[in-house]
C-alpha cells in the first residue's frame, strides 16, 4: 500500500512535539487536537488519511466506519488494545505500532529473566538469606 497522497495526519494524544515536526518535514499537514469526544474524533478525521494516538483515543468500528479517508492508524505504544483491528482489517487500514522503545525494554527484561532462572539465582538468594551458603 503506497501513501503518497497521505496529506493530512490527525495526531489526537499528547505526543513528544518532535513527532509533529518529522511529520511535518515530511511534507503532512498535522493537526493536534486531544481529548475529543468520539463525535468530535469523527469530524476531525473527515479530511484526514492518517490518525496518530496513543492510549486515551479509542478507536471504534463507528469511528473507522465513518472515517472515509483514513488510510493508516498509528499507535504509539507497545500495543494496539484501543484500536477495533476487525473494523480496521475490513476497510483495508493499514495499523501500525510506531513505538518500539518499551519493546525493547520488555525484551531485555525478559533476557535478563532467564538468565536468572538459568543460573537459579532466585533459589540460591533465597538460600542465602535463610544463612546457608552450598
Amino acid at each position: 500500500m503506497a501513501f503518497e497522497n497521505l496529506q493530512k495526519v490527525l495526531i489526537s494524544d499528547s505526543l513528544d512535539p518532535y513527532c509533529q515536526k518529522i511529520l511535518q518535514d515530511g511534507g503532512l499537514q498535522v493537526v493536534e487536537k486531544q481529548n475529543m469526544s468520539k463525535d468530535k474524533l469523527i469530524a476531525k478525521l473527515q479530511d484526514c488519511k492518517g490518525l496518530i494516538l496513543r492510549l486515551a483515543t479509542k478507536v471504534t468500528a463507528d469511528v473507522i466506519n465513518t472515517a472515509e479517508k483514513v488510510q493508516v492508524v498509528g499507535r504509539a505504544s507497545t500495543s494496539v488494545d484501543n484500536v477495533d483491528l476487525e473494523a480496521t482489517t475490513r476497510k483495508g487500514i493499514l495499523v501500525m505500532n510506531i513505538s518500539n522503545g518499551k519493546s525493547l525494554s520488555a525484551a531485555e527484561l525478559t533476557c535478563g529473566m532467564i538468565i536468572c532462572l538459568a543460573r537459579q539465582i532466585p533459589q540460591v538468594t533465597a538460600l542465602m538469606k535463610d544463612g546457608k551458603w552450598d
